[in-house]
């Protein structure tokens, strides 16, 4: 990676991702898979804290993975704000430096189309759980229509590079029940938005256990 593409990554990125993720629509959908959460939870890909806004005061503590020095100090602000602990555990959901059954939840938001070895991921995500938890998920995810799809074939290689290594060809369900969670809930659908949108905006909303 160049100068351009370091500057592009650990300057750049982190605030389009700020931008582009916290949008009303957004907003809306990380507020319901937060708002049933209670005790301690892990949160993969905690960004600049966009999801501190949602989580409910039964939220006692949070272990947050980020790997981006700048969004990390980008939620200085709102991480004195939240009133709780919240503590920075890691720049990677694949190596959890968490004991056995130790969260009572996990929540990815945009997160599992980036993490470069998501079946371990997953993996740990299930080992960090306590017996009743859940992982809860908003993610874009391979569209189910046949043409949709093809587009995002098509556009993977070039998107992957601008996006911080993000998949647009994930099917985010599957690879959930790949791993071994049950899907309690699942919600499918498009983000508004114009058709051209589409290859970016196939939403998965959802609880799993296992």
């Amino acid at each position: 990676m160049g100068r351009l593409g370091e500057i592009w990554e650990e300057h750049l990125l982190p605030r389009v991702i700020d931008v582009t993720c916290s949008d009303r629509a957004t907003g809306r959908w990380r507020e319901q898979i937060c708002a049933p959460l209670a005790g301690d939870v892990l949160e993969v890909g905690f960004g600049s804290g966009t999801n501190l806004r949602h989580y409910p005061a039964a939220v006692r503590h949070l272990s947050v993975v980020e790997p981006s020095e700048l969004a990390w100090r980008r939620a200085r602000k709102g991480v004195e704000a939240f009133g709780r602990p919240v503590d920075r555990i890691g720049l990677d959901g694949a190596e959890l430096v968490l004991a056995d059954a130790s969260v009572d939840a996990v929540v990815s938001a945009y997160t599992m189309c980036t993490i470069p070895e998501l079946e371990t991921a997953l993996a740990e995500f299930q080992r960090v759980l306590r017996p009743g938890g859940a992982l809860h998920f908003v993610e874009h995810s391979l569209s189910p229509d046949a043409e949709v799809a093809a587009r995002q074939h098509k556009l993977q290689p070039r998107w992957g590079k601008i996006a911080g290594g993000c998949h647009l060809v994930r099917d985010i369900p599957a690879l959930v029940r790949d791993a071994g969670f049950t899907l309690v809930d699942l919600e499918e659908r498009y983000a508004p938005g114009p058709k051209f949108s589409r290859p970016f905006g196939w939403l998965t909303i959802g609880r799993a256990t296992f």
